[in-house]
């Protein structure tokens, strides 16, 4: 009999982190000149606030705001601006990773090295998932400007069997972590009913959200009804259309139930999707992770002979392809019905689009096979797979992060919007892959040109190489 894949996220975590935890900074990096004032002539802008483009703009960056925009030829600017000719590109808000990992170390070059994998990719904004204390420093310098990164959300370190074994310790963990000033509070596998109980009650009491995984015991019905502000993975989602599975043993059901799924009853959905919208449950689906780790499509191998893997650690790499072919062995696991697996994900996805379930671009990287950055612009086409139109697609990881923050500017190419910019060579309105063909990005006001985001990248591909001779 093949053994079961019983491995827990945050063992996971900690394995794919494992290779940043000793490593020196890569070769150094040009500063970014500072600009006072940038702007982008006759170009086509996205503004994502309908699905339209605006041709032959001039949009006007000031002091890390978006300070003018109109026709060519009826806005001013300053002598001394940066001038940037967008003829013939598009010019479209930032991204937003809502599945973001930073090592969870006291390395912070590791985290610095992350923050710049998604930053040169155009994620502007991360909500990071697994939570140290250096996180809150991290947090602060990117604030302050002395460090090059997304705007940084971040959870504490997780709740789980582990740190809140009983509902008085999941209440104080609550308090530490609210008093210490983190975000969120992230909720892993293992915790028990009546801590998770204890843990939303007093998340309720100090106004903290949590968010996350639906614990096995806890069940997605409970999750939901206690007000889980997002449920990432379509975790418990599959559990949801099996009367009777939706609280279990853990570890019983395949990871994201893949051993159980051909269980699953289509005529079930309506009633999670009107639970879901009823609580105001954001869905975070990290479809990249199913498909690029989950999924049979194709194999470690292959997977691992991607471009974008040459800037992650070999060992990390060695890594992920131990850990899918764990999957692909384990007892349970049909790879012949893989593509079902992926195909009521889809529709799972598509349902919550249709049904008004709000969705969040999140793609869960660094994790298996998912290399920060490049892995969201992955899930933006298994989004779109997935039945989404194109403009849905990038709403989730816009407009839909600026109404889940509260913040109606985010997201959008207006007046008064953070000047987070995505300027890119097609039309991803058109064929979202031209979401990949950035020209430059703008964060924070700062321009990060091609030959800076090159020299990044290469930088990391060095560092990873040697890494590569190190024991």
């Amino acid at each position: 009999m093949k053994p079961r894949l019983c491995l827990m996220p945050a063992a996971l975590y900690l394995l794919i982190f494992a290779s940043f935890f000793h490593s020196k900074l890569f070769a150094q990096i040009p500063p970014v000149p500072p600009v006072q004032e940038l702007v982008f002539r006759s170009v086509n802008v996205i503004p994502m606030d309908g699905e339209i483009v605006l041709p032959n703009q001039t949009v006007v960056v000031r002091n890390g705001v978006i300070h003018a925009m109109g026709d060519e030829g009826k806005v001013q600017w300053g002598k001394d601006a940066k001038v940037i000719d967008g003829k013939g590109k598009y010019l479209m808000p930032g991204l937003a990773e809502m599945h973001a990992h930073v090592p969870p170390s006291d390395d912070v070059e590791a985290m610095k090295e992350v923050l710049l994998l998604f930053a040169v990719n155009g994620i502007t904004t991360i909500r990071g998932m697994l939570g140290h204390p250096r996180h809150l420093e991290l947090r602060a310098s990117i604030q302050n400007g002395s460090v090059i990164g997304p705007t940084f959300f971040t959870s504490g370190p997780s709740f789980n069997g582990n740190s809140a074994p009983t509902p008085q310790a999941a209440a104080q963990l609550v308090r530490d972590q609210k008093a210490a000033g983190y975000d969120f509070l992230k909720i892993h596998p293992g915790i028990k009913l009546d801590a998770f109980k204890a843990m939303a009650a007093t998340a309720k009491e100090l106004n903290i959200p949590f968010a996350g995984h639906v614990p096995s015991d806890v069940g997605i019905w409970n999750a939901i009804e206690m007000g889980i502000l997002t449920i990432d993975h379509l975790d418990g989602f599959v559990e949801a259309l099996i009367p009777g599975k939706e609280q279990f043993a853990e570890g019983s059901h395949g990871l994201f139930a893949t051993n159980i799924f051909e269980e699953a009853n289509k005529t079930h959905i309506q009633k999670l999707m009107d639970a879901l919208k009823k609580k105001g449950t954001w869905v975070v689906p990290t479809q990249a992770l199913a498909v690029r780790w989950l999924s049979p499509q194709q194999n470690a191998a292959q997977r691992a002979a991607e471009p974008e893997m040459k800037y992650m650690s070999p060992k990390t790499v060695a890594n992920w392809v131990r850990t899918k072919q764990s999957m692909e062995e384990g007892a349970g696991y049909n790879r012949e019905a893989m593509p079902q697996y992926i195909a009521l994900r889809n529709e799972l996805i598509k349902a919550c689009q249709d049904a008004g379930v709000p969705l969040l671009l999140g793609s869960d990287a660094p994790q298996v096979f998912n290399v920060p950055g490049f892995s969201t612009h992955h899930e933006l086409r298994y989004l779109v797979d997935a039945g989404l139109t194109r403009y849905q697609a990038l709403y989730s990881g816009t407009v839909a992060v600026g109404k889940f923050y509260g913040k109606r500017e985010w997201g959008t190419i207006q007046r008064g919007a953070p000047a987070d910019l995505i300027l890119l060579e097609g039309n991803p309105l058109q064929n979202i892959e031209h979401i990949k063909n950035i020209d430059g990005v703008v964060l924070k006001g700062k321009w990060l040109d091609n030959s800076w985001r090159e020299a990044v990248l290469k930088a990391i591909a060095d560092k990873k190489r040697k890494e590569e001779s190190l024991p």
